[in-house]
């Protein structure tokens, strides 16, 4: 004879609720592997075109500054050509690394969602014990 589900005794309601909490976290572990690894794989992307990026300007920007060391150098000294020209560098540089930090900082890369979905299979938990 079939049991329906009204039939089940405590025990077999208490080892269905254990086998579906397993599997639910075995999901959660799951969710949060995928969604780190395409957090990560996103990073690494970017990462990759930031360097690549980088080193093209910073090729540029030498011989630009070059340029503008020898044209200065014909309106003054060509030491403060220079220490003028590496004095503006240092201070565009130190700009742009503190912008650099400050972006970085406001990333997150905490799986938001698999936070969520265990907030909701706690709360689905605890309603199915009650």
């Amino acid at each position: 004879m079939a049991t329906t589900r009204d039939d089940r005794t405590l025990g077999e309601l208490f080892a269905e609720l254990s086998r579906e909490t397993s599997a639910l976290v075995r999901q959660e572990v799951a969710l949060a592997k995928a969604e780190m690894s395409e957090k990560a794989s996103t990073i690494a992307k970017n990462v990759v075109l930031l360097v690549a990026g980088g080193a093209i300007v910073y090729l540029a920007a030498v011989f630009i500054l070059l340029a503008l060391v020898i044209g200065l150098a014909n309106l003054m000294e060509p030491w403060l050509a220079a220490l003028l020209v590496g004095a503006v560098v240092a201070v565009v540089g130190a700009v742009l690394i503190i912008t650099g930090i400050n972006t970085l900082k406001t990333t997150t890369i905490v799986p938001e969602k698999t936070i969520a979905t265990l907030k909701e299979n706690k709360e689905w938990v605890q309603q199915q014990v009650k």
